[in-house]
């Protein structure tokens, strides 16, 4: 027996048709602009970055983009970066998934993603169920908060999981799927770690199955980042300390509804900022004479990303020394401020640039509404020009 879907009422099914609206404005305003590539790659860095903070495995946005990208950090080392590069080949593979026509969920696939995420650590149980009990403890004051169940039930469990996403309920929205998927995974808690990691992998695996959205868009991973410790505390409301799939998993739904509406009205902001900015960098790089290939380099420059040289050349297309001499020739214009030396050589904006992105950014709401308090339908949404 898994959790099973609460009903939905007419107030949840209200928040789910702001969130679709949301994300067709989405999906208009990332349609073939020029800037959609640059902002899905900071989106899948920020996935990652956020999906590993939640344990313990913090790193800037410049090393998720390393990790993203595959080049060596800035900063990041040992587990911390060994975490990172395994969800970033889990998560590349969802991405890929995301279209297969000859797709299916199987308990393979899910030990595959994991044996991915924690292949580092042999003594986590790469790709396999866990041997024994489990207990989820609070880091900070030792307390035992969550109970798995019994070993014995874990591939049974699981492959009733799977057959709930081969055939999930006729009218489940992908959103309520999606979670569910989520909740259940975390609360059976199959491996020995990576539990949750593989929950938020497997969410975004559904969504991006879904069609709903561009894979690279679907994802919550960066909410639940950033949003920590409320995910732990509706989690362990619904879960109830140990494995008791009769409760009610209602705040869970809730939850996801909400975190689905801000991040996709995050992303709603950030492709305006992103159309503004592009427009501002490609007007002065025009100005200057500059070739136009520099543009993407310097509006993530303008966004307060550091610019390397290797990550410059493999989006740029070009050799190393035709990267060093375009480098140099944005320092030279004054756009761009180099820092270090040899491997930890990088590029950040000069004052001009840092000015455009803040300009860009200005007069963007910084918070997002909860939408179950919201009256009718949203505001804003109309597509980029």
């Amino acid at each position: 027996m898994l959790f099973g879907i609460p009903p939905i009422n007419d107030k949840e099914e209200a928040v789910i048709g702001r969130i679709d609206e949301v994300r067709k404005a989405l999906s208009y305003a990332t349609a073939s602009r020029r800037w959609t590539g640059v902002l899905a790659r900071m989106t899948f860095a920020r996935d990652i970055q956020g999906s590993n903070s939640i344990e313990g495995y913090n790193v800037t946005i410049d090393d998720a983009l390393a990790a993203a990208d595959d080049e060596e950090p800035l900063d990041a080392a040992g587990e911390t970066w060994a975490a990172l590069v395994g969800y970033r080949h889990a998560l590349t593979y969802v991405l890929q998934l995301s279209d297969d026509p000859h797709f299916s969920y199987s308990r393979g696939l899910i030990r595959g993603l994991h044996y991915m995420m924690v292949q580092h650590d042999h003594t986590k149980h790469p790709g396999k169920w866990r041997p024994g009990p489990i207990f989820v403890r609070n880091e900070q004051t030792g307390e035992r908060v969550y109970e798995g169940p019994d070993a014995e039930l874990v591939n049974a469990l699981m492959h009733e999981l799977v057959e709930f996403l081969n055939h999930p309920p006729e009218g489940a929205h992908p959103l309520v799927v999606a979670a569910m998927s989520h909740l259940d995974l975390v609360m059976i808690h199959p491996f020995s770690d990576g539990n949750g990691r593989m929950g938020r992998a497997l969410q975004t695996l559904v969504l991006a199955r879904s069609g709903i959205l561009s894979p690279h868009f679907c994802s919550i991973e960066e909410y639940l980042g950033a949003n920590r410790q409320a995910y732990y505390d509706v989690l362990a409301q619904v879960g109830g300390g140990r494995w008791q799939p009769d409760r009610d998993a209602r705040p869970w739904v809730r939850f996801c509804l909400t975190a689905h509406f801000r991040q996709a009205s995050t992303l709603m902001r950030r492709a305006r900022i992103m159309q503004r900015l592009w427009e501002a960098v490609e007007h002065e790089v025009q100005r200057l004479g500059l070739p136009e290939r520099v543009v993407a380099v310097l509006v993530e420059a303008g966004l307060g990303l550091k610019a390397r040289n290797v990550t410059y050349r493999k989006a740029a297309q070009v050799s190393e020394n035709l990267a060093s001499r375009d480098l140099r020739q944005l320092v030279d214009a004054g756009l761009l401020e180099a820092k270090g030396e040899k491997r930890g050589r990088h590029y950040v904006a000069a004052r001009g640039l840092a000015a455009m992105g803040a300009q860009a950014a200005a007069g963007e709401p910084q918070s997002m509404p909860d939408p179950f308090e919201l009256n009718g339908h949203l505001a804003g949404l109309a597509p980029l020009s």
